[in-house]
Order: structure tokens, then sequence, then C-alpha cells
């Protein structure tokens, strides 16, 4: 694995109907709702790393604390930059800034936690029963 501070990546995405706050309930209008901007930063991030990690690991989110900043309508572009801000063992921190075609729409932190596939499913499988 070679996964390095100063490591960068973009991401465009467009505005769908369905990434709307009315659709999300998070919101009663047709704008991006903010758990989409959230989903494509974390998104622009994982993908960064994915094609570093060796075979059997994968990463998964554990802290978002991104700040939405400025509404974007249905139609439009916008994109993510992510950059990774530092690695602390397993820990991966991303900076990540997010423009439509006019503006700032957001900006914040994610931090996601190197894992093994097979162990963290195994884990997730075992509660099954332990709540039943």
């Amino acid at each position: 694995m070679n996964i390095e501070t100063g490591l960068k990546s973009m991401e465009e995405y467009i505005v769908r109907e369905q990434d709307t706050a009315i659709k999300f309930d998070s919101g009663g209008l047709h704008i991006l709702a903010t758990p989409m901007l959230i989903c494509n930063a974390e998104r622009t991030c994982k993908n960064l790393v994915d094609p570093l990690l060796d075979e059997g690991m994968g990463t998964v989110g554990t802290l978002v604390n991104i700040r939405h900043l400025a509404p974007t309508p249905v139609g439009m572009k916008y994109r993510c930059d992510c950059e990774i801000i530092a690695v602390e063992g397993r820990m991966i921190r991303f900076h990540v800034l997010l423009h439509d075609e006019v503006e700032t729409i957001g900006e914040g932190i994610h931090e996601r936690f190197i894992i093994n596939n097979a162990r963290f499913t195994a884990k997730a499988e075992g509660k099954s029963g332990s709540s039943k």
C-alpha cells in the first residue's frame, strides 16, 4: 500500500431529481440534498484510495464533518476535490472541497479506516443473532 499525504482526486456529479432534499426527506426543496453531497464526498475519497489498497482490503467511513454552504439546483454540475491530509496507521483523513458551476457549496473533513473486508463482514454478520 502506498497511501500518503498530498494525494488528490476530483470527481464531477450532476444534480438529479433523485438527489434533491425533497426526495431525501431532508428538506422541502428541489436542490441538492446534504446527504447526497456527503455521499459523493465519501465516494470521491473512497475512489481515490481503493486502487492503492492490497487485495482483500477496503475502507469504511468513520467521520464526516462537512458543511453544506450553498444550494445547487437540479441539472447543475458540481465537483468534489479531495486530498489526503493525514495517514495515521489505518486511518486516512481527507480534506474535501465541493464547488458547483458558480461557487463553493461544501467543505470539510472526512476520515476512512482501512479494513480487511472478510473480517469486517464476519463481524457485522456476527451481530445478526445477538439482538434477537
